[in-house]
């Protein structure tokens, strides 16, 4: 029997970043050794996937106080570093213009 595939809906990339970066994405496990019931290694992983903004609403904000993150930039990266926030919100307003026409040829 062949199985052919079914879509419900449409999601691009873009689509599905910007929910994970709005929302945020969490995974956490435990991974454990054990031999003969004794434990032998522990590692725990926990993972935060959002925007800085978002990071920030909850109270994350290590990277302002990290001096490896903090350094002094030289004048030539300062000037790329200012026109960052507004790529940034260009890079928005063009995903909801997209998200905007998905929906318009949905209905």
């Amino acid at each position: 029997m062949e199985r052919v595939p079914t879509v419900s809906g449409t999601t691009n990339l873009v689509d599905i970043l910007d929910r994970v970066l709005d929302k945020g994405l969490v995974i956490a496990g435990d991974i454990r050794i054990s031999l003969a019931n004794v434990e032998l290694l522990t590692v725990r992983i926990r993972l935060l996937v959002c925007s800085v903004d978002k990071a920030e609403q909850i109270g994350l904000n290590w990277w302002k106080h990290d001096p490896n993150l903090t350094a002094a930039l030289p004048a030539a990266n300062q000037a790329k570093n200012m026109a960052l926030p507004a790529a940034r919100t260009e890079v928005r307003s063009a995903a909801k213009r997209r998200s905007s026409a998905n929906r318009r040829k949905k209905q």
